[in-house]
């Protein structure tokens, strides 16, 4: 329990300096916007940083997991003894206290098959490692030479073995990787109790080895994820130029015709499908058709509508709280920023 709740806090102050990263990777790329996916196909304008700071909130999560996990150890278990406790005159409170516990365990027979703090922090290093893996993913889909929306400092890639001109994103599929082993130690050490009766056996004894590994690893990963956000270079045009494929305004459009001529948005809807289906025939951009063509479709279309078709103003009129216009995302690192001093 000791060793555990000291790996917890090293834990939480490596993924307090990705946290650190990402915000900085954020900071530079505001006003970089991109597409944003569902089911990987384009859906609507967002910023990069927008994005970034998703992941900062998954990692602040990791971090309270952690966190709160310290409450389970604090509870010391010193004294149970074998599992009915002991007839020997000890004071239980006085040896929690010079250990750092807050209190001593209440049942001694719980006390020695216990194994839920373990779980515990096999649980939070895999929901962290999934974090990891997750925007690991993400990062060598962009860096692939189909989207091309970043590419990575020659420290963090590799060479191929035979094709000289490869820069393999190896660290990331790495980091990928590791996830599957460290969801293994927790599914053995789940294994291990599952069907064990309350009170010791010597099987408990692997739970050591599993969390000394997930440990190592879940650090390791923190340590090389935070180079990689470091080394991350966006490409910002490539970014932008992808973000005018797939008609990412339309919403913004049919939002328009609500607000401003009255429409419930079902007729919206089906109005910005009619919009959309004519750029697809004359193969233009939605901030391409002209006012006279839009006009057959809309009568009356006000110019006012015409606004949401740009990529910058589509970004910027997400506004509520947590959206992605700029002003929003510029608070939310300005919090993040005071909030891991």
């Amino acid at each position: 329990k000791i060793w555990i709740r000291s790996a917890s806090k090293e834990i939480v102050t490596k993924i307090n300096s990705v946290i650190k990263s990402s915000l900085k990777l954020a900071e530079k790329n505001i006003e970089t916007i991109m597409p944003g996916f569902t089911h990987l196909k384009n859906a609507q304008a967002i910023s990069f940083a927008h994005y970034i700071m998703a992941y900062v909130e998954m990692f602040e999560r990791d971090k309270k997991r952690f966190s709160n996990n310290l409450e389970s150890l604090s509870e010391n278990p010193l004294g149970a003894a074998a599992l009915t406790g002991t007839s020997f005159n000890i004071d239980r409170n006085y040896t929690s206290r010079k250990l750092g516990f807050k209190r001593p365990t209440k049942n001694s027979v719980d006390t020695v098959s216990d194994r839920d703090f373990v779980l515990d922090f096999l649980y939070s290093s895999s929901i962290c490692s999934m974090h990891i893996s997750r925007i690991a993913e993400e990062l060598i889909i962009w860096n692939s030479d189909q989207f091309k929306f970043i590419s990575l400092k020659d420290n963090i890639v590799t060479g191929s073995s035979i094709m000289p001109q490869k820069k393999n994103p190896d660290t990331l599929e790495f980091l990928r990787g590791k996830t599957g082993s460290i969801f293994g130690n927790l599914f053995s050490m789940l294994t291990i109790v599952k069907g064990l009766p309350i009170s010791y056996f010597k099987d408990l004894q692997d739970d050591k080895d599993l969390v000394f590994r997930s440990f190592d690893n879940l650090k390791n990963c923190l340590i090389i994820f935070d180079e990689v956000i470091n080394g991350v270079i966006v490409n910002k045009k490539v970014m932008l130029d992808a973000a005018k494929i797939g008609f990412t305004t339309a919403t913004d459009f049919a939002d328009a015709l609500v607000k401003n001529m009255n429409f419930s948005f079902r007729e919206a809807y089906l109005l910005t499908a009619k919009v959309v289906n004519f750029a697809e025939k004359k193969n233009l951009a939605l901030n391409e058709i002209g006012h006279e063509d839009l006009k057959r479709i809309v009568p009356k279309i006000s110019p006012e509508v015409m606004k949401n078709l740009d990529l910058r103003n589509s970004v910027n009129s997400k506004k509520s709280y947590g959206g992605t216009s700029f002003e929003n995302i510029k608070k939310m690192i300005r919090k993040h920023k005071k909030e891991i001093k």
